[in-house]
């Protein structure tokens, strides 16, 4: 029974994080239990386990009295994972550049071109959740060469913690116009040229330019409100 009940906590959680990540669920909308339970047909301590895991994850907010609610959008907090990141991930990727070995590079070539073709929408016209994926398994490639497993952890932990602005900067920041897959290449090239300078100045833009997608959004008293965003992007 324990082993059904968290994979119906599994299901239900890998069902709310897409939906969060997809726009479906706002920034800062309240997710009630009853209505989750009724809606995936489970109890409601399944949903709360669902919810307590993505909050660990940062993509909820649990308050006393007030149960949870998806993360607002905050530029604090943006600003400073934004930090941490472009400061963490150049330190570990110079480390890779400097200590990765011919499987090193040859594991961040295949993640790339795994990346190359993989499609960044699906036929709906939603930001597919699969390119996301083997986004993550690019930059983490890119830095697994670093030889810290201590370093490599924190510097993973901050993206985990970023990958919600991640998914938002473009319906949200309406950054239609940016070039992520030359990007991308800029940034293998000069890792597989071993030009540390080079790389570690082209991840921090990459890093800022989706930070910055969502800077203007969230500075903007007047802007429309993320949900709204969110759906004039996917019409």
């Amino acid at each position: 029974m324990a082993g059904e009940k968290t994979t119906r906590a599994a299901a239900v959680h890998a069902q709310i994080r897409e939906e969060i990540f997809q726009g479906v669920l706002s920034p800062g909308q309240r997710l009630r239990l009853v209505e989750l339970s009724q809606r995936f047909e489970v109890s409601q301590s399944v949903v709360r386990e669902a919810l307590t895991r993505l909050s660990e994850q940062g993509l909820v907010a649990a308050a006393p009295q007030q149960g949870f609610s998806v993360i607002a959008l905050s530029l604090q907090h943006l600003d400073e994972l934004t930090e941490a990141r472009t400061r963490i991930e150049s330190m570990v990727l110079r480390l890779s550049i400097e200590r990765g070995d011919i499987r090193w590079e040859s594991a961040a070539v295949a993640a790339h071109h795994h990346l190359v073709n993989t499609p960044t929408t699906l036929p709906n016209g939603f930001l597919s959740g699969e390119w996301f994926a083997v986004h993550e398994q690019f930059h983490q490639a890119l830095l697994d060469g670093c030889g810290n497993d201590r370093l490599l952890a924190v510097a993973m932990s901050l993206r985990d913690a970023a990958t919600i602005y991640r998914r938002w900067s473009r319906p949200v920041g309406n950054d239609y116009g940016r070039h992520v897959a030359r990007e991308h290449q800029e940034l293998l090239d000069a890792a597989v040229a071993r030009d540390a300078d080079t790389a570690a100045d082209l991840l921090v833009q990459h890093i800022d330019r989706t930070s910055a997608a969502l800077r203007t959004v969230i500075q903007s008293e007047t802007a429309t409100p993320a949900g709204a965003h969110l759906e004039t992007a996917r019409q």
